[in-house]
């Protein structure tokens, strides 16, 4: 029984010290639940002293790294689809005007605008064959 009552003396003069009595409320004060805290202390910034808090702050700070990232990339995305719209719809209206150019093209190629052309200007000699052009058969030809 002795050595008992010995140790345990020891134990509480230890405990008796300003010292440890400051660690123990330091340690006492961290052990602070989350369900604990008033929308007061939650505005003035208490939550972030909560042992739970400070444990797992790179967890945090890791998923708001990447929500970061996430928006960014959500935003560069819907920058990316205006600019196809704005390229899409350009390339409609080149689409169209090439059409456009090229019915106009094969309008002016045909003969019988040739034909009306050159009438009315006068330039050329070109004029209409009157026999229609036959086929030469390489077989045949010798």
């Amino acid at each position: 029984m002795k050595t008992e009552e010995k140790h345990t003396t020891k134990k509480d003069a230890v405990e008796d010290q300003p010292i440890v009595k400051t660690l123990k409320k330091i340690g006492n004060d961290e052990e602070v639940h989350l369900g604990n805290f008033t929308p007061q202390e939650l505005l003035n910034g208490d939550i972030l002293t909560a042992s739970f808090i400070r444990r797992q702050i790179w967890l945090i700070l890791l998923i708001v790294f990447f929500t970061i990232i996430y928006i960014s990339n959500r935003y560069n995305s819907q920058q990316e689809m205006i600019e196809i719209d704005k390229m899409h719809k350009e390339l409609l209206d080149v689409k169209y005007d090439a059409l456009t150019r090229s019915s106009e093209l094969s309008e002016r190629c045909r003969q019988s605008h040739i034909l009306e052309y050159l009438q009315q200007t006068n330039d050329s000699e070109l004029q209409l064959h009157e026999e229609p052009p036959f086929v030469i058969d390489p077989k045949n030809a010798e």
